[in-house]
């Protein structure tokens, strides 16, 4: 201390800027955000439902960290689009360059704030740099999500490296995040990564959504399950590549991001957009999380398709390339009879496709298997009662086609790249390749009553790119605005392109090219976090199954199917008498209940014994519930645990009862009450003790029904 420092007062302390607040609001969850001197808001509390009254201004204040040794003298904002320019700490919310290579660095001051019925706009500029970015912040109070998206205009063209969509805090109180990777038939694979100072990051530089790199996360809460504690979860709907950060900085605060895969814009520009954040809050699980994002997709994103959702038969593992007008019809006509209704003709169907190193891109009936044409065999189909689909794959060609023939130039990437599955991709920003797509695919539609087309992407991009993905869109756009009675199904060798933005223009989602039932019991469970069931496709199988070489039972392939939206895809021919019984049962029974459970929420059971995955789908109106919960491998103790139900009133009596009671085997051998008849409990016993299930063979499953008395 130098002399006098003692009899010198301290500094007087800064003066606290000025607060603006806003917020959001629906029962389950509010989001506030706060703008401090007149910079870019950021959120300061996203979580549990505040009081109408809370002091705003008083919680920003109440959020903002002290300052001490090792730290700059104020801290910078954590704001929706966090700036370099500010001495943020971590990974910024923009980065890009003037047509010179030059940084740019906004610092951003908030113009307005525009408050819309459920919905904030957030606009901000840098008049030196001449750069202006806006935030939108939509809360649906029907399906609990937020929808958010942040655009970047410029007065003079820029080099985009990374926009993040409107930036949300990582939760405190949190221990982990859960991520979906995968892979090629092993697709919704949760991983668990602890919070750790620094960032996690992960990217798909595929330029589709993706096996590997699902845009999907969740965040627990410490201590949250399934069906209790807090979580937030997040989506982005994009179909190109796409970035996620989640940043734990030095100071202890949490950021995430989300954004296109870095780079991926690679023309300059005046304008720049992100895709749409999806995120959802819940304090009873990640359930809720999941029942939030079903329900958004169900009931806001999809398009409309009148009527009940058709069971669905198609012929890819039964014939692949060896088409022929009999063994079809044959085929036609059995799967009608275990109770199809929608026949799809897959690949093969078209230019001289006898394997798949030739004709992709070739969109014209293959007059050598069809000397009559489609017609003959959409007929029958129609005769059997079931609608007509086909299979496309319209942003891909074989360097063996008349296409690439005619126009090498169309081909994405250089001439020497490495094939996937011996094709190429299509150069999907040229107008001239989506006016030359639209014109073969719409007469094949127009000249044909082709009610679905299955639409395929079996080829990761040479580079990622994201004008793939808006040259995708648009052309989707055009043909389904030609053909608005025309479904969709979004196929990317299974899995590859399943997302939000895909789904507001296809109303399925193929999950895996696996029809394994062991795979799937596992992987619809884990997708439910963010599908419904309507959405969500699923096969029965070949008795042995192409993918795995597994032999699974007709009982247990056929409930799996019956958990989402069922179809076959196997060869009816080799169906034993016993089998094609079994399978038009279930088929019957996903029949007479479809009214009700492809609006159901999709509930993740938390079972005391892993050998077990198990879920409920419950009505909306609470009324009916049916639980799946099939046995994946032999248990560890002799006898079933029980199993504990979720989300039915407390206080109501439910009759449950075994569907498939007489699936019991015989070493099944104590008189249980649940196969002898009906069972009549609270939902508070339901809940809280369970259930006991009759003992089973691994790859089986039972299903339960329930009723409200």
């Amino acid at each position: 201390m130098t002399p006098g420092e003692a009899e010198r007062p301290p500094p007087p302390p800064p003066l606290r800027p000025l607060v603006r607040t806003w917020r959001l609001d629906d029962t389950r969850q509010t989001l506030v955000l706060a703008s401090r001197g007149g910079r870019l808001p950021g959120v300061v509390h996203w979580g549990a439902p505040l009081p109408r009254g809370e002091d705003l201004a008083a919680l920003a204040a109440a959020s903002e960290m002290d300052v001490t040794g090792g730290m700059l003298d104020e801290n910078p904002d954590l704001s929706i689009c966090p700036e370099a320019a500010r001495s943020f700490p971590g990974q910024p919310g923009l980065i890009c360059r003037d047509g010179d290579g030059r940084p740019i660095l906004p610092r951003f001051g908030c113009a307005a704030v525009e408050e819309r019925p459920r919905g904030l706009t957030v606009r901000c500029r840098d008049e030196a740099e001449g750069v202006a970015y806006e935030a939108r912040l939509d809360l649906d109070p029907a399906t609990h999500v937020l929808a958010l998206s942040a655009r970047l205009t410029s007065d003079r063209p820029l080099r985009l490296e990374w926009l993040a969509a409107p930036v949300l805090p990582g939760p405190q109180l949190s221990d982990e995040l859960i991520e979906v990777s995968g892979r090629w038939v092993g697709e919704f694979q949760l991983r668990r990564a602890a919070w750790h100072p620094g960032i996690r990051l992960r990217e798909n530089r595929t330029g589709r959504t993706g096996h590997e790199h699902f845009p999907g996360l969740v965040v627990p809460g410490r201590g949250a399950t399934a069906t209790a504690g807090e979580a937030w979860a997040f989506h982005y709907g994009w179909s190109g590549g796409h970035r996620m950060v989640a940043e734990e900085l030095p100071d202890g605060r949490r950021q995430i991001q989300w954004g296109h895969a870095a780079g991926s814009e690679a023309a300059p520009g005046t304008a720049f957009a992100t895709a749409t954040l999806f995120a959802t809050y819940g304090a009873a699980g990640t359930n809720d999380c999941a029942t939030a994002f079903q329900r958004h997709v169900r009931d806001r994103l999809v398009p409309k398709r009148p009527g009940p959702r058709p069971v669905h038969y198609n012929c890819w593992e039964a014939v692949y390339f060896d088409q022929s007008l009999p063994v079809l019809k044959d085929i036609a006509t059995r799967a009608a009879a275990l109770g199809a209704e929608r026949f799809v003709l897959d690949d093969g169907w078209f230019g001289a496709r006898d394997d798949d190193a030739t004709s992709l891109g070739d969109w014209q009936v293959d007059a050598r298997k069809w000397p009559g044409g489609l017609d003959p065999l959409i007929d029958h189909v129609h005769a059997e009662g079931m609608e007509f689909g086909l299979w496309f794959e319209p942003e891909m060609a074989s360097p063996d086609s008349a296409l690439l023939r005619a126009r090498p130039d169309w081909a994405l990437g250089p001439p020497d790249q490495v094939l996937g599955r011996g094709q190429m991709a299509l150069d999907m920003a040229r107008a001239e390749v989506r006016d030359h797509l639209f014109a073969a695919i719409d007469a094949i539609l127009s000249a044909h009553a082709v009610s679905y087309v299955k639409w395929d992407h079996n080829r990761v991009l040479p580079v990622p790119d994201a004008a793939q993905a808006h040259g995708f869109y648009a052309l989707l756009d055009r043909l389904r605005a030609a053909h608005p009675a025309v479904e969709i199904e979004s196929c990317a060798s299974g899995g590859g392109r399943v997302d939000f933005g895909v789904l507001s223009r296809a109303g399925r989602v193929w999950l895996s090219d696996s029809n394994d039932a062991l795979e799937r019991l596992r992987m619809q469970h884990d997708a439910a976090l963010f599908l419904p069931a309507a959405v969500t496709g699923s096969h029965v199988g070949p008795r042995r199954c192409h993918t795995s070489g597994r032999t699974l039972s007709m009982p247990f392939r056929a409930w799996v199917a019956a958990q989402r939206h069922m179809g076959f895809e196997m060869d009816p021919r080799e169906l034993t008498e016993e089998e094609a019984g079994t399978l038009a049962g279930v088929t019957a029974w996903w029949k007479r209940n479809r009214d009700w459970t492809m609006t159901a929420d999709v509930l993740r059971l938390e079972s005391a014994d892993p050998a077990i995955v198990a879920e409920a789908q419950l009505a909306r109106d609470g009324r009916r519930f049916v639980v799946f919960a099939g046995r994946a491998a032999a248990s560890a103790q002799i006898a079933p645990r029980p199993l504990r139900l979720t989300r039915l009133d407390p206080a109501a009596r439910y009759e449950v009862a075994l569907a498939n009671r007489a699936e019991a085997p015989a070493l099944s051998r104590a008189p249980l009450a649940l196969k002898e008849g009906p069972l009549v409990l609270t939902g508070a016993a339901l809940m809280q003790t369970g259930i006991a299930l009759p003992w089973s063979f691994p790859e089986t499953m039972w299903v339960m029904e329930g009723r409200r008395l």
